[in-house]
C-alpha cells in the first residue's frame, strides 16, 4: 500500500472523549492526535507532514493489496468503522475509538486510542505500523518490549501499546496473516488488567452504550436528524471536561486557502465560540455541556481585572504565546505550522457580550444542578460595566484583524448583548433598580448603532461605525434579538450582503482586505448565518436550499471545517471547526417541520 505524504481534502473521522481527540483517514491511518491532552504535542502528526518518512507520525493499519476503503461511523456514537478491501475481496475492518463510560460513579475518559482489527472475508495479510514522535516531529522514541506491550519512550511522556498482536511484528512492521481478531490500546504508560482482547471488546461495548444513551436524551428536530446527531456528538467531543474549556477545533495550521499563510492554532478555548456550541447543545436541551463551561468561564470572570481575552488555554492560561515549528512542512507542503496564537494579545469586546449570553441560562433554566444567583450576577455586571465603556471603541473585531483597530459594529452588537441580558436577569431576581440600570445602557448602545453603523449609500449596515465595507456578522443583530427580522434596515442587509459577499449558498466574511489581502475561500459559520437571517425574513424555501446545499459539503463522514471553496466544494482550516458544527444545528432547529406534522 503507498500512502500520500498527507491526507487530501480534509476526509478525516474524529473520534474523542472529551480528554483526547484523534482524526483518521478515510483508509484508517490515525493522522493527528495530540496527547496527553488537545493542545498538546501531536504525538501523530502526519496530517501536517513529517520531516523524514511520510509515514513517521502516524498509526496505520495496512491490508496488502488494498483496493478500496469505506468509513463510517456507529450511529449516534463517536466509534468510528473503517474497512478496507484488496481486489480479491479478502477485507478486513477497523474499529476505533477513545473510551469513555460511567465507572465506580465518575466518568472513566483515559487518554487512550483503542483500535480493534477483525477479518470479514478470506485470509488477509496486514502490517501494523505505529511511529508517535514527539517535540513536533523532531524526536522519534525510545522502544522497549515486554511480552504484550511495547514502550514508546518519548520527552515529557511514555506511551504503552497493549496488543494481542505478535509485538516482534508490530515493532519490525512486518505482514503477518490475520486469522482472529486483535486489538491495540495505546496510552499512558500504565499496567494493563485484564486480557486485551476481552478489555477492548468490553471498552466498545460500554462506550458504545454511553454515547447511545447520550444521543437518545437530545430533543432532536423532526428533519435533519442524522446531521443534527453528528454535530452535537462533534461539539461534545471539543469540550475539554476535566476543566470544562471548548476548543475551536482539533487543529492547528490547516489553512483557510491554498497557501495563503492564514494557518492558526484553534486549539484553545475562544469564549465567542464556546458561547455558539453552548447555545447549540442547549437548543437540543443538551445542558451538561452549558454547566461544565460555565465552571471554566466562573474562573476566567473571577480571575480577571476587567478587561478579559478573547481565548484562554483549556488550564486556563492566559499567555499563548504563538511560534513556528518549522520542521513540520503544514498541511499538503502548506505551512507554516503555528503553535500558540498571538490573538490573546487583541482587544475584542464582544467578548462581554459572550461572557454574559453564555451565562445568562444559568440564572433562567431550572433544570440545572446550580442556578446562578446574586453573587454571580454582580461579577456579569462587571463584564457589563467593561462592555458599556468599550461599546463605541475601536478594537480588532471578531475576525481577529492583527493591523488595524476599527470600532467594530459585530463588537457593539454583543455589548448591547450583554446589557440587554443583564436588565433581562436583574428582573428574574427581582431587582429592579438594576434593571432599568442596565436597560438604560442598553438602550444607548441600541442608539449608537443605529445611527454609526448604517450606511445609507450601502444601504445595509457595515462592518464598523461610519465604515464602506460589508461584514456578515451583522446578521447576528437579528439572532441575538437586536432587530425584528422584518426591520426593513435589516432586511436590505441580508440582500445587500447577498449580492455582494456570496457564490450561491456559500458566503465569505467581508469584502474589504484584511492583513493577507482579500478572503478566497467562504466561511463556513457566515452561510449557516444567512440561512438563519433568511429563515427570520420569510425566505424560507429559499433558507432551505441553501441549507442543504452546505450539508451536501460535509465530509463522507458529516463533518465539517471552517472553510470552504465555493467552486470545487473542497474544505479548507482548521477542522472540525465548531463554529461549522454550530451552524448545522442551528439551521436544522430553524427550518425543520414540527414533530407534530409526523404524528
Amino acid at each position: 500500500m503507498t500512502h500520500p505524504t498527507q491526507p487530501a481534502h480534509l476526509d478525516l473521522a474524529l473520534i474523542g472523549n472529551c480528554a483526547i481527540g484523534a482524526l483518521i483517514e478515510r483508509e484508517g491511518d490515525v493522522v493527528w492526535c495530540c496527547l496527553p491532552r488537545f493542545d498538546g504535542d501531536p504525538v501523530f502528526h502526519a496530517l501536517l507532514g513529517a520531516p523524514d518518512d511520510p509515514m513517521d507520525g502516524r498509526l496505520s493499519v495496512e491490508l496488502e493489496g488494498m483496493v478500496r476503503s469505506e468509513q463510517a461511523y456507529v450511529p449516534g456514537t463517536a466509534i468510528v468503522r473503517t474497512r478496507l478491501y484488496d481486489a480479491q475481496g479478502q477485507a478486513i475492518e477497523l474499529t476505533d475509538f477513545c473510551p469513555r463510560f460511567w465507572h465506580h460513579g465518575r466518568m472513566f475518559r483515559p487518554a487512550q486510542l483503542v483500535r480493534r482489527i477483525r477479518p470479514l472475508h478470506g485470509h488477509p495479510r496486514i502490517r501494523i505500523v505505529v511511529r508517535p514522535r514527539g517535540e513536533w516531529g523532531q524526536r522519534a522514541p525510545e522502544i522497549t518490549r515486554g511480552s504484550n506491550h511495547l514502550r514508546y519512550v518519548l520527552p515529557g511522556q511514555t506511551l504503552r501499546l497493549n496488543t494481542n498482536a505478535p509485538p516482534t511484528y508490530v515493532a519490525g512492521e512486518r505482514w503477518f496473516s490475520l486469522h482472529a481478531p486483535l486489538s491495540l490500546v495505546l496510552g499512558p504508560d500504565e499496567t494493563f488488567e485484564g486480557g486485551i482482547e476481552s478489555t477492548a471488546r468490553d471498552f466498545e461495548e460500554q462506550t458504545t452504550r454511553h454515547w447511545q444513551e447520550w444521543t437518545r436524551r437530545l430533543a432532536v428536530p423532526l428533519e435533519y436528524q442524522d446531521a443534527v446527531i453528528r454535530a452535537a456528538i462533534t461539539l461534545k467531543l471539543c469540550q475539554f471536561e476535566e476543566t470544562g474549556a471548548i476548543v475551536a477545533a482539533m487543529t492547528t495550521s490547516l489553512p483557510e486557502a491554498p497557501d495563503s499563510g492564514r494557518n492558526w492554532d484553534y486549539r484553545y478555548c475562544w469564549l465567542r465560540d464556546a458561547f455558539f456550541v453552548v447555545r447549540a447543545l442547549n437548543s437540543l436541551s443538551e445542558v451538561g455541556t452549558m454547566e461544565d463551561y460555565l465552571r471554566w468561564l466562573h474562573d476566567v470572570v473571577r480571575s480577571s481585572d476587567g478587561h478579559v481575552q478573547p481565548l484562554y488555554g483549556i488550564d486556563l492560561e492566559r499567555e499563548l504565546v504563538e511560534r513556528i515549528e518549522p520542521q513540520l512542512p503544514g498541511y499538503r507542503g502548506m505551512g507554516p505550522v503555528r503553535v500558540g496564537n498571538q490573538a490573546y494579545e487583541h482587544f475584542q469586546h464582544d467578548v462581554y457580550g459572550n461572557i454574559v449570553l453564555g451565562s445568562s441560562q444559568a440564572f433562567h433554566d431550572h433544570r440545572l444542578f446550580r442556578r446562578a444567583d446574586a453573587s454571580d450576577f454582580a461579577q456579569l455586571e462587571r463584564m457589563g460595566e467593561q462592555a458599556f465603556a468599550l461599546h463605541d471603541q475601536p478594537d480588532a473585531g471578531m475576525w481577529e484583524l492583527r493591523t488595524r483597530a476599527r470600532v467594530h459594529t459585530s463588537s457593539s452588537l454583543m455589548c448591547w448583548a450583554a446589557c440587554d441580558r443583564l436588565a433581562k436577569i436583574a428582573y428574574v431576581l427581582h431587582q429592579p433598580d438594576r434593571q432599568r440600570f442596565w436597560r438604560e445602557r442598553a438602550d444607548l448602545i441600541h442608539r449608537r448603532i443605529l445611527e454609526a453603523a448604517w450606511n445609507d449609500k450601502r444601504q445595509a449596515f457595515v462592518e464598523s461605525f461610519g465604515g464602506q465595507d460589508l461584514d456578515a456578522s451583522v446578521l447576528l443583530m437579528a439572532e441575538v434579538g437586536f432587530l425584528p427580522a422584518n426591520d426593513p434596515r435589516f432586511m436590505r442587509t441580508v440582500d445587500a450582503l447577498e449580492a455582494t459577499l456570496c457564490d450561491g449558498p456559500f458566503m465569505r466574511r467581508y469584502e474589504g482586505r484584511d492583513d493577507f489581502g482579500k478572503p478566497e475561500t467562504a466561511f463556513n459559520v457566515c452561510a449557516f448565518w444567512r440561512v438563519d437571517a433568511l429563515a427570520r425574513t420569510g425566505r424560507r424555501e429559499q433558507a432551505r436550499e441553501s441549507f442543504e446545499a452546505l450539508l451536501a459539503r460535509r465530509n463522507h463522514v458529516g463533518l465539517l471545517s471552517e472553510d470552504l471553496n465555493p467552486h470545487t466544494g473542497e474544505l479548507w482550516g482548521n477542522f472540525p471547526q465548531t463554529y461549522s458544527m454550530v451552524g448545522i444545528i442551528s439551521g436544522a432547529m430553524q427550518l425543520s417541520a414540527p414533530w407534530a406534522d409526523a404524528v
